[in-house]
């Protein structure tokens, strides 16, 4: 779950329209599209059986076969993007256990915000968030109740967020430097706002259903090396067009 919205997640810069240029990109399932399945559920049964609770790995829209929940950002590590410092928002982004599953999926963060996880429900939970730079933390949440956590370090990947109470629950986190980045909404579409223009910039790609490198565009194979993929920026939209991503390189297993 990063933190964000549902729609098309995007953590927006700061520079003036004259100055950037957003980054537009839609990802299709290369195969034919399931319904997610149904999770089993053998904690806290009265609470959460009540719920239906489906396998978020990997969410395919039915009618357009649009990947939900693809992430891609602008990657600033070892060979990557050099770019200049974006002021900390010190935003707070929500983490919900609600309804025995975290919503969202992803929450996309900047280094400086706040991670507030909250319990909605009605049994207790808690939160296994393994970071790498930032510290480790591990926490109950009773109902009604929250804990909240400083970002302070930017994270080398997206951080898997878990309940060891109920353990089909899974979200991500992601911590960047900077704010360039989004998720796939349930079309497959994301928007990158305000990103520098003339620069061509390093972006990575996450799914956690796979690895996506081998991909279509426009009718063209292409091989993304480490799921990277490079986009000089012009001012206003860029659009890389549709995506579309083997179905072999995406497991909801």
């Amino acid at each position: 779950m990063i933190c964000g919205v549902a729609a098309a997640s995007v953590l927006a810069a700061t520079p003036s329209a004259s100055q950037a240029g957003d980054l537009k990109i839609r990802f299709e399932y290369g195969g034919s599209a399931a319904e997610p399945a149904e999770l089993v559920v053998n904690k806290d049964v009265a609470f959460c059986g009540k719920h239906p609770i489906q396998n978020e790995r990997l969410l395919v829209n039915k009618e357009n076969k649009g990947i939900q929940n693809v992430l891609v950002y602008v990657y600033t590590g070892r060979g990557g993007s050099k770019i200049d410092d974006v002021p900390a928002k010190k935003a707070t982004h929500v983490l919900a256990n609600d309804a025995c599953r975290f919503e969202p999926h992803i929450v996309l963060c900047q280094v400086g915000d706040t991670l507030k996880v909250t319990n909605p429900d009605a049994v207790g939970h808690n939160a296994n968030l393994p970071f790498f730079k930032n510290a480790a933390q591990n926490f109950l949440i009773p109902p009604q109740q929250d804990k909240s956590v400083l970002l302070e370090e930017a994270e080398p990947a997206p951080i898997p967020v878990e309940c060891n109470i109920h353990p089909w629950m899974r979200a991500y986190v992601v911590v960047l430097e900077h704010p360039y980045v989004a998720k796939t909404d349930e079309n497959g579409e994301l928007v990158i706002k305000d990103l520098p223009e003339g620069k061509e910039l390093t972006f990575r790609v996450f799914h956690e259903a796979g690895k996506i490198d081998e991909v279509t565009i426009d009718g063209k194979k292409e091989k993304w090396s480490r799921s990277r993929f490079d986009v000089k920026i012009k001012a206003g939209m860029n659009d890389l067009g549709t995506v579309v991503v083997p179905a072999k390189a995406l497991s909801a297993e």
